[in-house]
């Protein structure tokens, strides 16, 4: 579903998947749309910020900068 909700908002959607089965669930969401009522309700949702990590702080920054990605 928000998949379909960003894809109904005009928002661009790069999804990402290594299953077969995720893949196929996610090109499924050309096959409805939403209703004014469910695209408020999920949009209700929205806090207007991360939940898993908050990107604007000093402290993040140092976090991500701490991570060696690669030799």
């Amino acid at each position: 579903m928000a998949l379909r909700w960003n894809a109904q908002r005009g928002v661009v959607i790069i999804p990402k998947s290594t299953h077969r089965e995720r893949m196929e669930e996610n090109f499924g969401i050309w096959d409805f749309r939403l209703s004014e009522e469910e695209m408020a309700a999920i949009g209700a949702l929205d806090l207007g910020r991360s939940e898993i990590i908050d990107h604007s702080t000093a402290e993040t920054a140092k976090f991500l900068n701490g991570w060696k990605i690669h030799d």
